[in-house]
Formats: structure tokens, C-alpha cells, sequence
């Protein structure tokens, strides 16, 4: 049997997923990434288990929709023995080291990570946020009231600056290349430890907002050549026109709530960070280049918690199951087992746990919402359900449960949203109406899909017809599975 490779996670936050090279953009500059996409698999349906990035990152980690790991509340995670994926990795002899943002909101800082590399990322979801046990007597224990700008304070101020999100994000790869330095090579104590697989995720916070761009050049080269969305909301559906996500999206009216060129500088700013992302990325490749490490052996995945409504609608932000904000760029290159393809079937973040485990001979733990997506890598689609899903978080509360109705199933090109029976539904068909302009939920020709999908929110724990012995989504893991029931 080979040796189990090496993998490389590539993060990146509040990614649109056509805001990229490889993806069409004919303004932005990624070079990195679309050395990815062009000697990789690039999966052109991936979408988020949740589109705000806290449960979107406990999702990924842990194979689990929201709905599944919700389940077992937020103490599960405090767990040392929680199952996350560098957790099973590092149980089947892998080294495992991230660095940058986790979006750990709890004492539990590792969550499986044998080593956490450079400075951590701690907003409103700090260390122990909420969660402060017996606190004294009339003492304060609450986060900074204050922790965001409005949405019209965001584009205000949107332009060339240096935050401490360029800062962290800086540090971050600066502490990934040391990492390597001192993993393949210890010039100093002599060290290193090759011989050991190696899980190391480097995830960066830009291109979030604040809509700031470090690089003054790679501003100005944007400015004048973006084409910010500026345009009325199409009338589809109240709970979306109104954008009821918790707060995560927020409705820019232009000319009343900011002017165009403030929009036309947030857009700038944005394509500034993504291409500010992609150098960092191809630091950490040459790094390891520069340590003997051939790229060609080693398991790179590139994605996004979430993407970025940028406007679009007159929305920003995220939290909404549109395309630009529900569905994520995600490549997977490993030349030495796959050829360079495109894959069209609907994936999920969750998918990256089995199928990491799968190439790298690791079983899946049993009770897990991910499918192994190797037989897509290798070509071969007749037998993949094509079904994705993602899920509202409500009040974004880990410890009260995510609280929400709100639930999306994706089947080949229908998109059905489901949001409560005080809010009703959507059905949009992609291949008729891509810029989801149409709620076809009414049609005669959908009956019999839209029957379908009912019965699959359902048996997902949603609506009136709910199971309440819902467990998991019921998916095949496609790999060797491990019981942990």
C-alpha cells in the first residue's frame, strides 16, 4: 500500500466563488489558484453546510451538518475526544497543525490540532465567549457590544488600510513557513520529522470584511475596472428580499445608505484581498518547494467557508442561500492518484472529511453527512447522489442550539429553500433562471419535485412532517466507515 500523502487545506473566508480566475473573472488575479484549477479538480457545484462562517467551520472539521452536530450540543465540543477530521488523522499516526482562523468559540482551542500556528483570530467568538464559569458577583462578562461597523460605516470607509485582519493573516503564512522549515528541514536542532504524514490547514480571514486593501497598487489596479453591482432586487420571495439572516446580510440602498463610488471601492477592495489571499497561498507552496516537497505528492485542497453577496441585490455579506453566498470555490489536486478535471455534481464542504480520509486510508467515523468524492476525482459520476444541502443557524447561539427553520436542498440543477411554515418556500430552477429570479415553487411541471423535496426536509428533521428521530443526513460515506455510535 503507498504511503499516505501529505494534504494541504487551503481557507480562505467570504469567498464569492466566481470572483477567481480559473472561474471566469476577467479582472482578478489569481495565478495560484488557477494553477490549482488547471492541474487540479475543480468542482464547479460545492456548496456550504451553512452560509456564516461559525457553523460552516464546525461543519467542515467535523463531516456534520449543523442539524446532526447540533445534536450534542456545544459541550461536545469541548471534548478532546471529538472526532474531528485532524483529530481521526492524527489517530491513525498523521502530524496535524493549523494556522489562522478556526473560529473556535470555546476553552477548547485545539479541537484536534496537535499544534496551532500564529496568532488566532478572536472577535466577538472569543475564548470562552458566554461561557465563563460562576462568574463573580455583578462582573461584566460580556463581549465588546460594539464588534461591527453598520453596513453603511463598512462601504464608508472601504479603501487602502492595513487591519489587523492584512496583519493576522500576514503572520499567519509567516508562521505556516516556519512550520515547514522546521518539519522537513530543522537546520538548527535537526529535527524533522518527513517521515510522518502531515495535515496542515492554512486558513486566512481576507477576503472578510472590512473591505480593506493592504496593497495600495493592487487597489488602484482594481478600481477603475471593477463593475460593482449596483442594481434593484428582483421581487422573489419576502424572507429573501428582506434578507431575515440573523444579520449576517445586510441591504445597501444606493444613494440612501452609501453612494456609488463608496460601493465602487468596497468591490475594488474585495478583488484586492483575493488577490492579496492567492500570493499568500503560493508562499506557503513555494515553501514547501523550497524544503524538497513536491506538490505533485501531496493532497491540495483550496475552498471558502462561505461566499459574499458583494452587493448583488443590494445585499452584502452573507447568511442568505443564493448562489454568491450559499455555494463556495473548492479544487482538489493530487496529480499522483487524478487527472485534471471539472466536476459538475453538487458537493459539500462536509464531503472534504471522507474523502481526505479515503485517499490518506483512514476510516470515517460513523454518524458523519459526508460522502467520499474520490470516484468524482477519478471520473466517475453514474453513481453519486447529487444532492447538497445547507442549513440556517438562527441565532447563531452554540450553546442555546442553532435554532432555526431554515433549511436548503440543492438536486441536480433545482434549488429548493425552505424557511419555516410562517415564511413558506422557493424552488428555483438553475438551468432555466441561474440569476434566481423566479420562484417556480407554484409550477405544475415541479409537483412531483417539489413533493420529492418535502419528503427530504422531513426526513432531515424540518417542517411540519419532521422526523424526530432525525440523526444524520443518511448518506453513504463511500469509504471504510468506523463505528462510533
Amino acid at each position: 500500500m503507498a504511503d499516505p500523502p501529505n494534504v494541504l487545506l487551503l481557507v480562505t473566508d467570504q469567498h464569492r466563488p466566481d470572483v477567481l480566475g480559473y472561474a471566469g473573472d476577467p479582472i482578478v488575479r489569481t495565478p495560484t489558484l488557477d494553477w490549482l484549477a488547471e492541474t487540479g479538480t475543480v468542482f464547479t457545484n460545492a456548496y456550504t453546510p451553512a452560509p456564516v462562517c461559525v457553523p460552516a467551520r464546525h461543519s467542515m472539521r467535523t463531516g456534520q451538518l449543523p442539524r446532526t452536530w447540533d445534536r450534542f450540543g456545544f459541550d461536545a465540543f469541548e471534548s478532546p475526544m471529538y472526532r474531528t477530521l485532524p483529530l481521526q488523522l492524527a489517530r491513525h499516526g498523521y502530524m496535524s497543525a493549523c494556522g489562522g482562523k478556526m473560529h473556535y468559540p470555546g476553552w477548547n482551542q485545539h479541537q484536534g490540532w496537535r499544534k496551532r500556528i500564529g496568532p488566532t483570530p478572536m472577535k466577538q467568538h472569543g475564548i470562552g465567549d458566554g461561557h465563563i464559569p460562576e462568574p463573580a458577583p455583578g462582573a461584566d462578562t460580556g463581549s465588546l457590544s460594539r464588534w461591527k461597523w453598520t453596513i453603511g460605516e463598512e462601504l464608508g470607509r472601504a479603501g487602502i488600510a492595513e487591519s489587523r485582519t492584512q496583519i493576522q493573516d500576514r503572520r499567519v503564512v509567516e508562521g505556516v513557513e516556519q512550520f515547514l522549515r522546521e518539519y522537513f528541514s530543522s537546520p538548527v536542532y535537526d529535527r524533522a520529522q518527513p517521515e510522518t504524514p502531515l495535515l496542515l490547514q492554512t486558513s486566512l480571514i481576507e477576503p472578510h470584511y472590512p473591505y480593506f486593501a493592504a496593497d495600495r497598487d493592487r487597489f488602484t489596479y482594481y478600481l477603475n475596472r471593477v463593475e460593482p453591482f449596483i442594481e434593484a432586487a428582483p421581487d422573489v420571495h419576502p424572507f429573501i428580499d428582506d434578507a431575515r439572516t440573523a444579520g449576517e446580510c445586510r441591504i445597501v440602498r444606493p444613494g440612501t445608505d452609501a453612494n456609488p463610488r463608496s460601493i465602487r471601492r468596497a468591490t475594488a477592495a474585495y478583488y484586492a484581498m483575493i488577490e492579496t489571499v492567492d500570493a499568500l497561498f503560493g508562499r506557503v507552496i513555494d515553501a514547501m518547494r523550497h524544503h524538497g516537497e513536491d506538490p505533485d505528492e501531496w493532497l491540495i485542497a483550496f475552498t471558502a467557508d462561505h461566499g459574499e453577496l458583494l452587493g448583488e441585490r443590494g445585499m452584502w455579506g452573507k447568511g442568505q442561500f443564493l448562489e454568491s453566498s450559499a455555494r463556495v470555490p473548492l479544487v482538489v489536486r493530487y496529480p499522483e492518484a487524478f487527472d485534471p478535471s471539472v466536476v459538475d455534481q453538487n458537493v459539500n464542504l462536509c464531503d472534504l472529511y471522507a474523502t481526505i480520509c479515503d485517499v490518506a486510508d483512514v476510516p470515517v467515523p460513523s454518524n458523519r453527512d459526508s460522502r467520499s468524492m474520490v470516484p468524482l476525482l477519478a471520473g466517475e459520476t453514474s453513481s453519486w447522489r447529487n444532492e447538497t444541502i445547507s442549513q440556517g443557524v438562527g441565532n447563531q447561539s452554540l450553546v442555546r442550539g442553532i435554532d432555526s427553520a431554515e433549511l436548503m436542498i440543492k438536486r441536480d440543477q433545482l434549488k429548493y429553500c425552505y424557511f419555516g411554515e410562517t415564511h413558506g418556500e422557493v424552488l428555483f430552477d438553475l438551468a432555466r433562471d441561474p440569476g434566481e429570479s423566479q420562484n417556480v415553487i407554484d409550477e405544475s411541471r415541479y409537483r412531483e419535485d417539489v413533493t420529492a423535496f418535502r419528503r427530504r426536509r422531513g426526513e432531515l428533521g424540518y417542517g411540519p412532517n419532521a422526523d424526530a428521530t432525525y440523526r444524520d443526513a443518511g448518506y453513504d460515506a463511500g469509504t471504510r466507515v468506523e463505528d462510533t455510535s
